[in-house]
């Protein structure tokens, strides 16, 4: 999956990075979100992790630039603000998920990719070119057969 992950934290920023990349994931980051919607214009994502509480512009605010403007990548909200409101106005504004800090990484890739199964189908981590089969989930390559009719 490309992700893109938009968070003022530095470190925790660059750890969830680090831990989706070896999981097999592309991941682009930003600490803002002006930063964010810039890389949001550039690239298409498969799903966006977005902190609330930024500088300047909120989390909340960009979420519902992006949903006026009928851009549908799923996004999962990832923020301290823990209460029951918080989590109904981040949903009510437009996200297709909420996950509370602090998190697990196994917990926040599966919900990752049942955002995006759920948009597209469970996603496929293998490509073919020739007789090779790549597979970045598993880090494998691996030789395979072209069948012949």
């Amino acid at each position: 999956m490309r992700l893109l992950f938009i968070e003022d934290a530095t470190r925790l920023r660059k750890t969830v990075a680090r831990a989706l990349t070896r999981l097999g994931h592309a991941v682009d980051e930003a600490s803002s979100a002006e930063e964010g919607a810039q890389l949001a214009e550039l690239a298409a994502y498969d799903a966006v992790i977005l902190d609330i509480m930024l500088p300047g512009q909120s989390g909340l605010e960009l979420l519902a630039t992006w949903r006026q403007q009928q851009v549908d990548t799923p996004v999962l909200l990832l923020t301290a603000l823990d209460s029951v409101e918080d989590r109904v106005r981040g949903l009510v504004t437009g996200a297709d998920d909420y996950l509370i800090k602090p998190f697990a990484i196994i917990e926040l890739a599966a919900r990752l990719e049942a955002l995006v199964r759920r948009r597209h189908g469970k996603p496929d981590s293998r490509i073919r070119v020739g007789p090779l089969e790549i597979d970045f989930a598993a880090r494998t390559v691996s030789r395979w057969a072209i069948q012949s009719r």
